[in-house]
């Protein structure tokens, strides 16, 4: 029911109207009943910290949602409420209570992720938090309607530049702006962005926290704890010290036992000895994986969207490529197999199309949810 409904919604838009979603919001304001909403905004690591964050405030016996996106094999996955995905039978059931509450013009005209953030709303009203990701923006997302108690920041950089900017400045302010009540503000690869997180909070009042401060050496111990029960990579490790500064923003004392088995799959996860897959798709999230896997090589079965600076991304990754792999992706972003091809031909990178793997072959699966998504329907079949 839910499913054909979205299917008739385009994923992506050439142009957003910036206006639909807070007055639609506007006319069912009044028959939602918001949780306690934390609000994450950034580039690179909301779904990690998100999930990170929301499993320790489940752990700690708190009622908590988790909405992010997108999903890598079934939408169920978007909606993460007391520790597992949302079930079909729910989602229909606020499908329905949705459609209720909005004139038929609304429901049609809303976006697929509007919709869909409207729906995981109505699915959160029982819980006392809410751990909410931004889409691609900040001021302008659809997420930043709702009123919140905390905004977290992780690391900014260029990203979307078609709708957020072509700057770094422009990008932070767009995102930054979307701050309401306090701000946390995670490592960042600009020293703009903390620049622009002080000026903001500075005109609208409200209280700046830096993630770093609020640790101590006691937090410092229970970080390499939790490193080392859940093998985190040196970027995941980053998230979680932003989730501990923001428990503790939250008057919450936790243990390191909050963190068991709170990873979000599709993060440099491991699916075979010799497979690993990433959902990243851009050149933060490439220097990051590079950082963490640069001892060995790897095929890196890989495409692109057009609007992604490929080309950087296979420079970053180039030491720990022996080969790359291109794989079919059916999205009409994806970027033309013969400029792909020309790239890494420049680059002098050795390249076929994906068939199946090797099993005497280490693999990196990256470069979107959607090369993931193909990925892993092939390996499971």
């Amino acid at each position: 029911m839910l499913q054909t409904f979205l299917d008739n919604k385009p994923l992506f838009y050439d142009k957003i109207d910036y206006e639909r979603m807070p007055r639609v919001y506007a006319t069912i304001k009044q028959k939602i009943k918001l949780p306690k909403i934390i609000h994450i905004i950034g580039t690179n690591g909301k779904g990690t910290t998100g999930r990170f964050l929301a499993s320790a405030l489940y752990s700690l016996g708190k009622s908590t949602g988790h909405y992010t996106s997108p999903h890598i094999l079934k939408f169920n996955e978007r909606i993460w409420l007391n520790g597992r995905d949302i079930d079909d039978d729910a989602l229909n059931a606020a499908h329905i209570e949705l459609l209720s509450f909005l004139s038929k013009d609304d429901a049609d005209s809303l976006s697929y992720f509007e919709y869909t953030t409207l729906l995981g709303m109505i699915l959160s009203q029982e819980c006392e938090y809410l751990v909410l990701e931004a889409g691609l923006g900040g001021q302008r997302d659809a997420t930043a309607v709702f009123e919140n108690i905390l905004t977290i920041v992780v690391p900014i950089d260029k990203d979307h530049e078609a709708f957020l900017g072509t700057t770094i400045k422009e990008i932070a302010t767009t995102k930054l702006l979307a701050v309401k009540a306090q701000l946390l503000v995670g490592q960042q690869v600009h020293n703009e962005v903390y620049t622009i997180s002080k000026n903001i909070c500075d005109d609208k009042e409200i209280s700046l926290h830096l993630y770093e401060e609020n640790l101590d050496k006691e937090d410092e111990l229970k970080v390499l704890s939790i490193q080392k029960s859940n093998n985190l990579e040196p970027y995941l490790v980053e998230n979680l010290k932003l989730c501990i500064s923001a428990l503790k923003i939250l008057g919450l004392k936790y243990k390191s036992e909050n963190f068991m088995n709170s990873r979000l799959f599709g993060r440099l996860s491991r699916i075979a000895n010799n497979i690993i897959v990433d959902v990243g798709h851009n050149t933060l999230a490439a220097k990051s994986i590079f950082e963490s896997l640069k001892e060995d090589k790897y095929t890196l079965v890989y495409n692109s969207y057009k609007d992604k600076n490929y080309q950087e991304i296979l420079i970053i990754l180039k030491d720990i490529i022996e080969s790359v792999a291109i794989i079919e992706i059916e999205d009409e972003r994806r970027v033309p197999l013969v400029d792909l091809e020309k790239a890494l031909d420049g680059l002098g990178i050795e390249h076929t199309k994906f068939k199946k793997i090797n099993r005497e072959e280490n693999y990196l699966v990256f470069g979107s949810f959607s090369v993931v998504e193909a990925f892993l329907k092939d390996y499971n079949e």
